[in-house]
């Protein structure tokens, strides 16, 4: 049986609502605020257009397919030295780990308890070094090394990952074409229905 207070009108107000109303009196009132003077634009005056070089280091998403990689190359001896000027007080001399996770890893870990997180085992796709290392190392500035460098360091470590020659210069065609070692064992996490 169904309670009798379940029709009676109450005055119930759900969050949501009170989200939707909110929404809705700043778009109101962001168009009173806009309202169109004979001549004028209805824009509302926020903030400027950015300058060519403004854009110019805006930064763009680098995909697993190499699009978005920048122009540029770099060779591991010249990673090496990036590498250790700026990397291996955190992740090792040799990319083996410190405070900072290990970069060089044994492949064989991969199928036990504790799986290695070295570069050759962790990444699926060559690409996302780029990006990840671009957006985020070292901690203290990111952003802050050129595309050369940042393809120098990456030689440097597909290096001594044995993934690349040495010697080798690495672009955005090599870390395309470069088939990282266990990606075919990575899982989208969509499971089929049965």
């Amino acid at each position: 049986m169904v309670p009798s207070s379940m029709f009676m009108p109450e005055r119930v107000i759900s969050r949501q609502s009170r989200t939707d109303a909110l929404a809705m009196i700043c778009l109101l009132s962001g168009l009173l605020l806009c309202q169109e003077a004979p001549g004028e634009s209805i824009a509302p005056g926020l903030g400027r257009a950015p300058s060519p070089a403004e854009l110019a280091n805006v930064s763009t998403h680098i995909y697993a397919d190499g699009s978005g990689l920048p122009p540029g190359s770099g060779d591991g001896v010249q990673g090496e030295k990036i590498y250790a000027s700026r990397c291996a007080s955190c992740h090792g001399g040799a990319g083996q780990g410190g405070s900072a996770m290990e970069l060089v890893g044994d492949r064989a870990l991969l199928a036990t308890e504790f799986p290695d997180r070295g570069i050759a085992v962790y990444w699926p796709y060559a690409p996302a070094l780029f990006e990840y290392i671009k957006r985020s190392m070292p901690p203290d500035k990111p952003y802050s090394l050129s595309a050369s460098e940042l393809y120098s360091v990456i030689a440097h470590l597909l290096e001594l990952n044995g993934l690349i020659e040495s010697g080798q210069r690495v672009d955005a065609a090599v870390l395309t074409a470069l088939q990282m070692p266990n990606k075919d064992n990575f899982r989208s996490g969509y499971v089929e229905p049965e």
